[in-house]
């Protein structure tokens, strides 16, 4: 099997990540685009050693270390509200933390793993994990709605979203409930599933929503290959059920951190 073929299946979830890391679709896909660019220009420097998919977010991680401060300077004249919000909290969280959180946490590494990636120790990882939670955590507060049929899933998601210190507006179980809902009290954030209690569905439930107001949308569900399909737009936040507190959690304060409606809690 060539390099290709095996990196191939691990491309849509890097994108993910470099999404969720940048805050913006074509920023992130620009340093998947580079890291692309870069093995095939010199195959032979790709890690061998290590599980292709390590190998592949590995050479993204030292396109993203050795550019993205150096372009900091470059794009501040060019920015927009969402990187002018990302500059500012930027400012007051370690760079370094929010990688750690999103490769462990998002993306599903191991702490040796993400030591690896980010040329660190294991313990280091652990305190940087902890530090990106409580830094991203206590600079944003907001008001959520969960687009949800399953109750379980629901409560729980209901239950995630109190523990970091945000409202729930309410819970819909179908796309017009949810566009009624989102229009009665407008939230800061929504929870989406695709698949919905009357077949009706929640891509089209948050469609309805951004077509009134924008607001950040994470999707929760168990087919993500309906959203990553290379076509544009993509959501910038994806989680796969069953899924992890600790991933939905990390998923929250990234999309919290690049909105800014959020309200500062110190």
């Amino acid at each position: 099997m060539s390099l290709g073929q095996q990196l191939a299946p691990h491309l849509p979830f890097l994108r993910r990540y470099g999404r969720a890391l940048t805050g913006s679709q074509s920023e992130g896909d620009r340093y998947v685009r580079a890291a692309l660019e870069a093995i095939v220009a010199a195959p032979e420097e790709f890690p061998r050693d290590v599980d292709p998919r390590l190998g592949l977010y590995r050479t993204f991680q030292a396109i993203w270390s050795s550019t993205h401060p150096a372009e900091d300077a470059a794009r501040e004249q060019a920015s927009g509200d969402q990187e002018a919000i990302a500059r500012a909290r930027l400012a007051r969280i370690a760079p370094l933390s929010r990688q750690a959180l999103l490769l462990t946490a998002m993306e599903g590494f191991t702490n040796e793993d993400t030591a690896y990636l980010i040329d660190s120790s294991e313990e280091e990882v652990e305190s940087l994990v902890a530090e990106a939670l409580r830094e991203i955590e206590a600079q944003t507060r907001s008001r959520v709605m969960i687009i949800e049929d399953e109750p379980l899933i629901a409560m729980d998601l209901e239950t995630i979203v109190r523990d970091l210190g945000h409202d729930v507006t309410g819970v819909a179980v179908t796309r017009d409930e949810a566009v009624a809902l989102a229009m009665e009290d407008r939230p800061g954030l929504v929870l989406a599933d695709i698949q919905l209690a009357d077949d009706s569905s929640g891509i089209d439930a948050v469609k309805d929503i951004l077509a009134e107001f924008n607001v950040p949308v994470i999707f929760i569900t168990a087919f993500p290959e309906r959203l990553l399909t290379g076509e544009r737009p993509e959501p910038t936040f994806l989680i796969t059920k069953p899924f992890q507190r600790s991933t939905v959690k990390a998923a929250i304060s990234q999309a919290l951190f690049f909105d800014q409606s959020t309200v500062p809690t110190i």
